[in-house]
């Protein structure tokens, strides 16, 4: 078979069977793979831990399964171990019926265990990294600026492309783990300086800080997979990457990523790469958009309602979409709390679960604030909140949530922070 990259001697051999039958098979889809994107050729992967977006056990998916054990059979691992995303389910903190807890484990996720286990023998790094929010210190892989990556997760690569000045394309399962246990990933879009050009120029133009979901989502859906370079946030966000900008730019990526498929975003004056290059990181041709309190208004205004009864008053409130930073969940305790004081209540009207990673969880545990949180009946868990709206039967149950990438890829309803407290309240009207 003729490929068009170049490759490496040492490639070569590994292609040629030098290192086994199954690792020339890893990288021969690495290689069309790239030959398809039209990439020069491989490099090496420089932050060797990997990240995984497949940490589900669907019984459907067996030719995912028939790979594992073929990998596992081979003795072949990632290098340097990988986290991965959430897991599906946490009966023990988010609640399911009989009939539910059937669907999820003889339908949904009954290969759950098996996957886990093959997951742990290529090279799953512990039993505490599944998130999301790999990036996060309390979870431990946070790639250097710079470092080239073989990551899969959508609002992971936003977020490292971004914000850490990383470099990964937007991989699809087994393509992450193929390119962490061969350590070469092919070179071509958003490796490559070119491919980290913005070919928008967005103003934001508000009379206060926007949503970051919401401007995520209208910056997604207008560049589509494009570069966009913002001007105006850091207005409200400053100059500094602190926790609170990060948490901010997080939830962005996520809703750029998700109602769109942006994989890199400069924000002007503040991210790594726009504060070393500034306007040089625009392409010529750059196109415009002008986001002011109007458009915010009209994007949110144009999230449709997939409840049943539109009418309803909602069931279940999941906050956390991607993973809640540390920051985030004593804010979110916080101002729990002070809406339910001022509502006159002491518990939650309506079942919350926040979503947090591991390793945040267990620090939020170590902490006051945990048992505050708990007080107000609400509960904390390191599920993927997608995976469980995945159930047939949970479509059904009206879902309200502030992250919009969850209402993108299930039928829960948006609801703004502010809203988002009133329905936890009992005020929803």
């Amino acid at each position: 078979m003729d490929f068009k990259m170049k490759l490496t001697d040492e490639q070569l051999g590994i292609l040629n069977g030098e290192r086994g039958e199954t690792l020339a098979k890893v990288m021969r889809t690495l290689v069309l793979f790239g030959d398809v994107f039209g990439a020069e050729k491989l490099v090496p992967v420089t932050h060797k831990q990997g990240h995984l977006v497949t940490s589900f056990g669907i019984g459907l998916l067996k030719p995912l399964f028939r790979t594992m054990d073929e990998l596992i059979e081979a003795g072949l691992k990632a290098e340097g171990g990988f986290t991965v995303d959430p897991r599906p389910i946490d009966y023990a903190n988010v609640k399911c019926n009989l009939l539910e807890k059937l669907v999820f484990n003889k339908f949904m996720y009954s290969q759950q265990a098996r996957y886990e286990e093959q997951l742990s023998k290529v090279g799953l790094r512990d039993a505490d990294a599944f998130s999301c929010t790999c990036y996060l210190p309390e979870t431990g892989n946070v790639p250097a600026k710079g470092d080239v990556l073989s990551w899969a997760e959508s609002s992971a690569v936003v977020y490292a492309n971004s914000v850490l000045g990383a470099r990964c394309n937007r991989n699809s399962g087994m393509l992450d783990l193929f390119g962490s246990i061969v350590g070469f990933v092919p070179y071509f879009g958003l490796l490559t300086d070119e491919g980290r050009k913005a070919s928008w120029k967005v103003y934001v133009k508000t009379s206060a800080k926007p949503e970051a979901q919401v401007l995520g989502s209208a910056i997604g859906m207008k560049v589509v997979e494009d570069v966009p370079y913002v001007y105006g946030l850091d207005k409200f966000l400053g100059g500094e990457l602190n926790d609170e900008t990060k948490a901010y730019l997080k939830d962005f990526g996520a809703a750029t990523a998700s109602n769109g498929a942006v994989g890199l975003y400069h924000i002007d004056g503040l991210t790594p790469e726009a504060k070393e290059q500034g306007e040089d990181l625009i392409l010529p041709e750059a196109r415009t958009y002008v986001i002011d309190d109007a458009e915010l208004e009209r994007v949110y205004r144009s999230y449709p309602v997939m409840w049943k009864d539109a009418s309803a008053k909602a069931k279940l409130c999941f906050i956390g979409c991607p993973h809640l930073t540390y920051s985030q969940l004593v804010g979110w305790t916080n101002a729990i709390r002070g809406a339910l004081s001022a509502a006159g209540r002491r518990k939650v009207a309506v079942r919350t679960v926040l979503c947090t990673s591991p390793g945040v969880a267990k620090r939020f545990k170590a902490t006051p604030q945990y048992a505050a949180l708990t007080e107000t009946g609400a509960t904390l868990t390191s599920i993927c909140p997608l995976m469980y709206t995945n159930n047939p039967l949970t479509k059904g149950t009206p879902i309200a949530t502030n992250s919009n990438k969850l209402r993108t890829y299930s039928v829960a309803r948006y609801y703004m922070d502010k809203d988002m407290l009133r329905v936890i309240a009992g005020e929803d009207k």
